[in-house]
């Protein structure tokens, strides 16, 4: 059932507020997304002599997908974890047990509290899940839910863009193993571009 448009304005009004704490240094604020990328990706763009037809054969690779979910601080840093395949609520876990940890570190040093902006996927939200907000709270770290359809107010967005088509534009992989080398490269050559700082997460097997 989709929500009442009062419920989304009050959330843009929300998501705003923490927007502007964290421009005045009041709050950390990341932004979590998850994007796929392929051995195959997408061309940009091709050249052809006026009057004939550019034909390009791009061989369609077969095999799984490189899944990245990030936590982007805006202009500051990106901190990520890669897996083979799709995420679920126990990689999910892992993932904000260590942001968890970050936070509470920041908690203790400068007294901020870090706030996660997200969509409510279905393993962001469920019971396994939940029961760890009430730590993570008092670890310092709290989760801010976006309204449905609303991906133009999760600035992490904007990165995987750059990625894809800065970074890894044009590009064939022969393997998942070759693909995810890249993807590491690609991430840090675009940090450095943007001058932002970046840490990897390496899960334990689940």
């Amino acid at each position: 059932m989709p929500k009442s448009t009062s419920f989304q304005d009050g959330k843009r009004a929300d998501w705003l507020m923490l927007c502007q704490w964290a421009s005045n240094g009041l709050i950390c604020l990341k932004y979590l997304d998850e994007s796929g990328f392929e051995r195959t990706s997408s061309l940009n763009y091709s050249y052809s002599k006026r009057g004939e037809q550019k034909s390009i054969n791009q061989p369609r690779r077969r095999g799984r997908i490189i899944s990245v979910l990030g936590f982007w601080e805006p202009q500051r840093s990106f901190e990520y974890g890669a897996v083979v395949g799709g995420f679920n609520s126990e990689r999910y876990l892992q993932l904000l047990e260590w942001q968890a940890h970050l936070a509470q570190q920041r908690l203790q040093q400068t007294g901020q509290i870090t706030v996660i902006i997200q969509d409510g996927a279905s393993f962001h939200r469920s019971k396994k899940v939940q029961q760890h907000w009430q730590r993570w709270q008092q670890q310092g770290l709290y989760i801010f839910f976006l309204p449905p359809y609303s991906p133009q107010m999760n600035r992490i967005e904007d990165e995987w863009l750059h990625l894809k088509r800065d970074e890894l534009s044009s590009q064939i992989f022969d393997d998942e193993y070759e693909l995810a080398l890249a993807l590491i490269h690609a991430i840090e050559n675009r940090a450095n571009k943007a001058n932002y700082s970046v840490k990897r997460f390496i899960f334990n097997h689940v």
